[in-house]
């Protein structure tokens, strides 16, 4: 058994019953948004983002049960996390996404995106027609802070200049707040406790951090993964290891460095160069230790709840982000 359906063995019934609710939300009257949301449904990912609901929600509530709103909060999460992707690959004018063809690449910009802001309003609706308000709130924080971690990076990013309290800024809002969001959202579907629910935000935000920070180490690996080595450095994003090793060399080096990234970007050896440097600056290193110490900091929030199959599935969770392959 592979890890991730490790992970999932004890919420099996619950993805399975999920991935039904899911599909009835997204229906339409209109025969080419079903046809597309059909589409969507069929290439879905790992889905670790319902499955950090369902655990969450599992392990904190009474008898481990998890109830209907545990249920709309994982499916709104899922249409408002699609429309984000499906927004997104218009936005980088992407072509494929998860080995598939994006709908964009298959359906054009135009339609991409009304398909969008189509899941944007039904995970909306669902939420309002039921009630959910608190849920909601969480959702959007996370809506809101997705984008301003995106237009920060790109503000940033033409300048090169990034200090590590920015990048963690970024991070935190790009990746962090959405798993943050997904733990909040399933404590606060079965319980009142606020301390619970901020107590869970956290753990999903430290997840998230360690989440972003593996990321930027597979750009200065080999190993054959989703994503070419070097690729981070060819579109000029300023990761961890980079930005360390920025601010630990000398003024020619740093020189060097910046001008290597703006200029010669396309340029295969120079980007094996600047590979190299950050590597002989212990820029990967110190990205591993920072790696590790939000990933023993999620886990050491878990610590206070009692033992049970679903606190083991977020453990194995917790190490999968930072032990996973790609």
């Amino acid at each position: 058994m592979n890890i991730t359906s490790q992970i999932k063995q004890p919420i099996r019934d619950e993805m399975e019953l999920f991935e039904k609710k899911f599909y009835e939300s997204m229906s339409s009257k209109v025969a080419l948004l079903n046809r597309i949301t059909y589409y969507i449904v069929n290439r879905k990912g790992k889905q670790m983002r319902p499955m950090f609901v369902f655990l969450v929600a599992k392990m904190i509530s009474e008898e481990n049960k998890v109830n209907e709103r545990t249920y709309r909060g994982a499916s709104v999460i899922e249409l408002i996390h699609t429309a984000t992707l499906v927004h997104d690959d218009v936005v980088d004018d992407s072509n494929r996404r998860r080995g598939f063809f994006s709908i964009n690449a298959l359906w054009k910009n135009k339609i991409a995106v009304l398909v969008g802001d189509y899941l944007l309003s039904k995970g909306l609706l669902l939420s309002i027609d039921n009630g959910d308000f608190d849920l909601l709130r969480i959702i959007s924080v996370a809506v809101r802070e997705m984008s301003e971690g995106e237009l920060l990076q790109i503000e940033k990013a033409r300048r090169l200049d990034i200090v590590e309290e920015v990048y963690f800024e970024i991070i935190r809002k790009k990746t962090a707040t959405l798993i943050a969001s997904c733990c909040a959202l399933g404590a606060k579907s079965v319980s009142d406790d606020e301390v619970i629910v901020e107590k869970m935000r956290l753990f999903g935000e430290l997840i998230g951090m360690a989440f972003q920070i593996k990321d930027d180490l597979f750009d200065y690996t080999d190993d054959a993964i989703g994503k070419p080595t070097g690729i981070d450095i060819k579109e000029q994003k300023m990761t961890l290891p980079l930005i360390y090793a920025l601010n630990n060399c000398s003024n020619e080096e740093k020189r060097w460095c910046i001008n290597s990234i703006k200029n010669h970007n396309k340029d295969k050896k120079r980007v094996k160069e600047v590979i190299q440097f950050v590597k002989d600056k212990n820029g990967l290193v110190y990205a591993e230790n920072k790696m590790v110490e939000f990933q023993q900091q999620a886990l050491a929030l878990l610590q206070d709840f009692p033992s049970s199959l679903f606190k083991e599935s977020l453990t194995l969770m917790v190490n999968y982000v930072i032990d996973r392959k790609k």
